[in-house]
């Protein structure tokens, strides 16, 4: 296999939350954000499919116009009852998708997925995290809300941010939950002997 030492690691997400993680692993990178919306991906997949579809058209994306390069996709969506929970796009809409995960169990799955843009090596895998909500009053939830953090992110929560007030325990990777598994993508990225820390 070619030294990792002439080609570029990339990330093909421009999520803050994926740069911030990314930058644990220690190792040198680039981020090109891929032009694959997830409006383009078929619904009718079951959760862990699409979201593993989603970041294997995300990295392709990227690769496809990248030359000698090592490539990173990922997606992370939030899962209730096996139906995927989006970004409130309202206020209204957040309060409503907190309330419906109040005291109850739901699942945060992200699909990752490495290419190797000059032999065409392909890695997938996907991660779950189960999450529990604690029993959320009216005024946490409103008071949360107001502060525009649930917004911009699936399920209408930022673990790292203050929706940790939300969470009463998780079963699994605590950054899969942030939005990369780091664990999960360290092996995967061994495979292509992506020098890390350690």
């Amino acid at each position: 296999m070619e030294k990792l030492s002439n080609k570029k690691l990339i990330l093909a997400s421009s999520s803050p939350r994926r740069k911030e993680l990314f930058q644990v692993l220690g190792v040198k990178f680039k981020i090109v954000p891929s032009q694959i919306k997830k409006e383009e991906i078929n619904r009718d997949l079951s959760p862990k499919d699409y979201v593993r579809k989603l970041s294997y058209l995300k990295a392709l994306d990227v690769a496809s116009r990248t030359l000698n390069a090592i490539v990173v996709g990922a997606d992370t969506i939030v899962v209730f009852k096996n139906k995927i929970l989006g970004k409130p796009q309202t206020k209204k809409k957040a309060i409503e998708m907190l309330k419906k995960l109040s005291g109850k169990i739901h699942l945060v799955i992200t699909g990752i997925t490495v290419i190797d843009t000059a032999t065409k090596q392909t890695a997938q895998d996907t991660v779950t995290t189960k999450v529990k909500f604690g029993k959320l009053d009216k005024n946490l939830i409103t008071k949360y809300v107001l502060t525009g953090e649930p917004l911009d992110k699936a399920g209408a929560y930022g673990i790292q941010g203050k929706g940790f007030l939300l969470v009463e325990s998780i079963d699994g990777d605590y950054f899969n939950v942030v939005g990369l598994p780091l664990y999960k993508l360290n092996r995967l990225l061994k495979k292509f002997g992506v020098p890390l820390v350690l």
